[in-house]
């Protein structure tokens, strides 16, 4: 499953005013891929802040992506990373929040709906395909009546922040297993109850 450069794309919101939120849960991932990886992110041509490198040593090259652009604009750099890079979709990874699953869930799938994802929405028009990775890191619902996009542009809560770096720790891991060893591998490690 490892041959080639991977692209891996950790969805957020540009700025220090939005770090914290749920929507910026993928940049967060990255930021710990990077740290595993030993390096630093550098600003790209693509709007992207990026690192390059490989997964362990001897591993696959990798090409980690944060945006610069808000999310529902993300699909121009992630499309133009991929072909700067000469990385067909089936080699492209966008790590993003999640609301149709539990806080604390992680999730993987190649292809299929957006599910009212606008970065996601973006990413298939740019790249021309839905049939790209997707690794989701779940975020909850929103509480009572709350509008979707208000929830995930709010920071984590106390308790969930308790929790918070162990779900971005599992969520590198999702991403490096999903390289290293396929798809099927990651989901039954990822999928199966707690």
């Amino acid at each position: 499953m490892s041959t080639g450069t991977w692209l891996v794309a950790g969805l957020g919101n540009p700025g220090p005013g939005y770090a914290g939120n749920r929507h910026n849960v993928g940049q967060m991932v990255l930021d710990l891929l990077a740290g595993r990886m030993g390096g630093r992110f550098t600003t790209s041509k693509a709007q992207a802040v990026t690192l390059e490198g490989r997964l362990g040593i001897g591993g696959p090259r990798l090409v980690l992506a944060k945006p610069l652009t808000y999310m529902n604009t993300t699909g121009g750099p992630v499309s133009a990373l991929a072909r700067f890079h000469d990385i067909a979709p089936d080699h492209v990874i966008t790590v993003h929040d999640e609301i149709d699953i539990p806080f604390n869930t992680l999730r993987l799938k190649l292809g299929g709906g957006e599910g009212g994802h606008n970065g996601l929405r973006d990413i298939s028009k740019a790249l021309g395909t839905k049939d790209y990775y997707r690794v989701r890191v779940g975020v909850g619902r929103p509480p009572g009546r709350q509008d979707p996009a208000d929830f995930v542009l709010k920071d984590f809560g106390t308790v969930e922040k308790k929790e918070l770096p162990f779900l971005l720790d599992a969520a590198a891991d999702a991403v490096e297993i999903l390289i290293r060893d396929g798809m099927l591998t990651a989901q039954q490690k990822f999928h199966a109850p707690a």
